[in-house]
């Protein structure tokens, strides 16, 4: 029995109009609309795509609701 990759949402759901991005997770519309519906594989892609778009857009790991780093306080 294989395990399920869990979703990358942290209940953080707003789209930046900017990059289509998730603030909180980093994954696009599409890639949340089909989540539920994609293959472990598909999953592990998405995610290593999240990990890219985190590094870029907020290289801090501060985007717990702000707008990516720019709002972060270290």
């Amino acid at each position: 029995m294989t395990q399920e990759v869990a979703s990358p949402c942290i209940n953080v759901c707003r789209m930046d109009a900017g990059t289509g991005l998730c603030l909180g997770c980093f994954r696009t519309i599409e890639e949340i609309a089909v989540w539920s519906r994609t293959s472990n594989d598909q999953r592990l892609k998405v995610l290593l795509a999240v990990e890219r778009r985190r590094a870029e857009h907020d290289p801090l790991g501060c985007s717990s609701g702000g707008e990516f780093s720019g709002d972060c306080e270290r």
